[in-house]
């Protein structure tokens, strides 16, 4: 897959400007190409085709008939191995509050969009016997590029024309809360979805495990991994036994507090480390996030990922681009209470994100939730009181 590179800055033009390209396809050249200084190689480590993820070979399950999840590397049903995950739009705004069932999401997103606010998307594998979903809103098409990663299902509230070229993808297997696009058919996105009487529009809509899988079956998508979309290695696990405490890093720097008010200005987004069950705990709005669905929980990530990210502002709307992929740039990685820069890469649609500490050796996550917020570059946040930004400009 060959790298975009840069001319000028200039204005978008009319049609879209998606930072993506297809799956087996050589991207085209954009009216605005992007990022001219060629990128030093990172030093990849290889992993068998085979392998699903990395666990000690003397290792026992809880239960018969269990294994370990390629997104979290915990122990799920067996049954559950091959299924394709949902990904799910949520929004921030404080009037959507409390979400729905995000405990229980495997991986979350959260990127900014138009507004100065905040939209996430949650990437769940055990999805089935959930009830109420959400809220969902709207699609914007860089997350649909985040979905390709886990070959997930795509949830959303329809959204504006520049999702059009990457949501009407004949392998974009998406399903729509409104009469939006090529996937509608007899009112499916009627019972796809429903809208709750405790929230006012547009934040009382959500998606429910058997209205999705209604949609699922009238539009004949299949629940397993597809051929050649999934890559099971996304995440290189530590063991288990062997947690990775970045204590290896003489530059880890102490996290016990991230704050990411600074880029994310409205939702105040935070993460309070817990050293007694070793997890980050989310805040919104100087608030604990909680899930109205199972006991007002509170969302707790064992790994935060920070990505700096290009961005482009559309029109006068506000609506924004992100670059995807094609690209290698920086960010942080954080767990156990310490942090370290990273590096990040993606190189097309359905290929992971790979993350490299600055030796050039990909990074071990813990098993776990894991959070992963997008930042502008030149944003910056702040970790237990230090300023961190972005080291490429």
């Amino acid at each position: 897959m060959k790298r975009l590179q840069v001319l000028l800055l200039v204005a978008l033009s009319s049609t879209l400007f998606l930072f993506g390209c297809g799956k087996e396809e050589e991207p085209e050249k954009a009216a605005v190409e992007l990022f001219a200084e060629q990128q030093p190689e990172l030093q990849e480590q290889e992993t068998s085709e085979n392998q699903t993820v990395q666990t000690q070979e003397d290792e026992t399950p809880p239960a018969e008939g269990m294994v370990r999840s390629t997104l979290t590397n915990e122990w799920i049903d067996g049954e559950l191995a091959n299924a394709r995950p949902i990904s799910i739009m949520i929004p921030n705004d404080s009037a959507a509050l409390p979400h729905y069932n995000l405990s229980k999401a495997d991986i979350l997103y959260e990127c900014p969009v138009e507004g100065g606010i905040t939209r996430c998307m949650a990437v769940i594998k055990d999805w089935e016997d959930m009830e109420r979903i959400g809220n969902v809103r709207s699609c914007r098409d860089y997350f649909v590029y985040w979905s390709f990663e886990w070959d997930s299902i795509y949830l959303h509230y329809g959204g504006p024309f520049y999702i059009n070229t990457i949501i009407e993808k004949s392998d974009t297997d998406h399903i729509t809360g409104s009469p939006y696009g090529n996937k509608r058919t007899d009112n499916m996105y009627e019972k796809a979805f429903f809208r709750s009487t405790d929230k006012k529009a547009p934040h009382n809509a959500y998606a429910s495990g058997e209205g999705i899988n209604a949609a699922i079956e009238k539009f004949d998508y299949s629940k397993t991994y597809r051929d050649n979309y999934y890559d099971p290695n996304h995440f290189r696990f530590a063991s288990p036994k062997q947690p990775n405490t970045l204590e290896q890093y003489s530059d880890a720097v102490t996290a016990g507090e991230i704050d990411l008010q600074p880029a994310y200005s409205k939702t105040d987004t935070a993460f309070t480390y817990n050293p007694e069950d070793g997890l980050y705990y989310r805040y919104m709005y100087g608030k604990a996030d909680t899930d109205a669905a199972n006991d007002n929980q509170q969302l707790a990530f064992k790994n935060v990922l920070i990505q700096f990210t290009y961005h482009e502002v559309r029109d006068e709307k506000g609506y924004l681009a992100f670059q995807v992929h094609d690209t290698t740039r920086d960010g942080y990685f954080f767990t156990n209470g310490k942090g370290i820069h990273v590096t990040w890469k993606k190189t097309a649609d359905y290929e992971p994100t790979r993350y490299y500490d600055d030796n050039g050796n990909e990074i071990e996550v813990n098993t776990g939730k894991t959070m992963i917020c997008i930042l502008r570059e030149g944003d910056s946040f702040e970790a237990d009181g230090t300023s961190l930004k972005s080291r490429v400009n």
